[in-house]
């Protein structure tokens, strides 16, 4: 996935578990909870995704300043507010849960043969790379510009059960 659709997830992932409607985080109201799960939900994506601060802001729909704000105010917050604490564990411990169940490949080879078999295609006249990582292996699949939507699709469908991320170069 990409670093938006991973942070996307997380998001998804933190209303899903504090009971908050979907796509609440980026409501502009300073609710505690909503407040609390967006801090939360970008201190995930910060620490546990690496996740661009730009990436984060972009998606929550604020200025990039504000990540530094929740990771500089993380150990406090974590330390002091029982709200806090108890939202961070809930949604770490899930976010580790869900991330467990997903596979990872040992090989590029091994990657790129799942992939070919369950309908990404290669092209031999490639204007487009895709890289696919998942955990220490990695593969690059050669595509044009006209049907790299559908590779990356393609993709998408094949790695739904993998943990992995994909770049075009």
């Amino acid at each position: 996935m990409t670093e938006e659709l991973n942070f996307k997830a997380i998001c998804d992932l933190t209303t899903r578990v504090m009971g908050l409607p979907n796509g609440s985080l980026v409501f502009k109201n300073r609710t505690r909870n909503i407040q609390t799960a967006r801090s939360v939900a970008s201190y995930i994506g910060l620490t546990e995704e690496n996740i661009p601060r730009s990436v984060i802001a972009e998606v929550l729909e604020r200025d990039r300043s504000v990540s530094y704000h929740y990771e500089r105010t993380h150990k406090k917050n974590f330390k002091q507010c029982n709200v806090y604490r108890n939202t961070f564990i809930k949604v770490l411990k899930k976010y580790k849960d869900v991330i467990f169940e997903k596979d990872v490949f040992i090989t590029g080879k091994q990657m790129k043969n799942h992939l070919l078999l369950n309908k990404v295609y290669e092209s031999r006249e490639s204007d487009i790379k895709l890289k696919i990582i998942s955990g220490n292996a990695q593969c690059i699949i050669y595509t044009t510009y006209l049907d790299f939507s559908n590779q990356i699709e393609n993709v998408k469908l094949a790695m739904k059960n993998y943990h992995y991320t994909i770049n075009i170069i």
